[in-house]
């Protein structure tokens, strides 16, 4: 939480007065797209039971995956992504600050945090040898306060930020389970300029979007019914190359459920209704289109008005 971690800061960034978690930061949108929208409603969980071990780094978690722990209960992979728009926690190096991490699970164990070594790779997912070897803070068994399970509780301890550092970093962190073979990992992004703790890159106006549109996505509906329609959504690669996957998502209206989808995998959470392509229908060439489809029920008089449909391309 502090500071905070790429699934802590795109939960904050997405919340809604109705409890729906839209992302509004790009890379968020982006981690989104390319592992769906239950990380939004899981950002505590990023951790792997795998080990033989608690505690285990590279034996476990290949380079490229730290940041989403290569968890093997949840799907965490967006967030490893390498990207200018993380929200970020501008810190001064050499200082103290206290550390919280959230509390939603409590476990007794270890907490060791790292930071990425001056000239680490920004362009391309962390790997094990951009750390530094040995963490710069650890806490055994730390003070807490609040009740497990929720967003306002955390365990907490003093740490003294390394020296020297200036610019964009990554704090890594391990929380490994004195319990269990279960570890937690997470990446939280700083930038060493002087700040004490603010934060930036949440909410409307956090980064200006990609520069290119990966894909576009019309969508129109085919037949209807009382209480019900289908519609198809017709996507296209505008680009003059080719993409190997793509993404649609749309915030269904209220009373609106889909009961059946096609030529895509589907997922939900909440309102925000997100399809995949499939295996037979991801590449598709400069200006190529293909189209999944879906049926939907309704409530009220009148069907919904048509969404408008973001297209991404992991």
């Amino acid at each position: 939480m502090i500071p905070g971690s790429r699934t802590f800061f795109c939960y904050e960034d997405g919340l809604t007065s109705t409890g729906q978690i839209i992302p509004q930061n790009p890379a968020c949108q982006a981690a989104v797209a390319s592992s769906g929208t239950t990380p939004l409603y899981n950002w505590f969980a990023v951790g792997n039971r795998s080990g033989a071990t608690s505690g285990e780094t590279s034996a476990l978690i290949p380079d490229g995956k730290l940041c989403s722990g290569n968890s093997n209960y949840y799907d965490f992979s967006g967030f490893d992504q390498a990207s200018s728009y993380w929200p970020v926690t501008h810190l001064t190096a050499g200082a103290n600050i206290q550390i919280q991490y959230n509390k939603w699970a409590a476990h007794p164990g270890t907490f060791s945090l790292y930071v990425t070594k001056a000239g680490w790779d920004q362009t391309k997912p962390l790997t094990w040898s951009e750390l530094e070897s040995t963490p710069f803070s650890t806490a055994t068994l730390p003070p807490s306060t609040g009740n497990a399970g929720s967003a306002s509780s955390y365990y907490y301890w003093n740490a003294t930020l390394p020296a020297g550092l200036t610019g964009r970093h990554i704090i890594y962190s391990i929380w490994a389970r004195s319990d269990s073979t279960e570890t937690f990992y997470g990446c939280s992004d700083v930038v060493f300029d002087g700040g004490s703790g603010q934060v930036t890159g949440l909410g409307p106006g956090s980064g200006p979007p990609p520069p290119s549109v990966p894909c576009t996505a019309a969508y129109s509906v085919t037949s209807s019914w009382p209480g019900g329609f289908q519609a198809s959504v017709n996507i296209t690669n505008p680009n003059a190359s080719t993409i190997n996957s793509w993404s649609a998502s749309w915030d269904l209206p209220d009373g609106e459920t889909i009961s059946s989808a096609w030529n895509g995998t589907l997922s939900q959470a909440g309102t925000l209704a997100t399809v995949k392509s499939a295996s037979w229908n991801g590449q598709l060439a400069p200006k190529a289109s293909t189209s999944f489809g879906f049926t939907a029920n309704y409530t009220g008089s009148t069907a919904p008005a048509a969404p408008t449909v973001s297209c991404t391309s992991p």
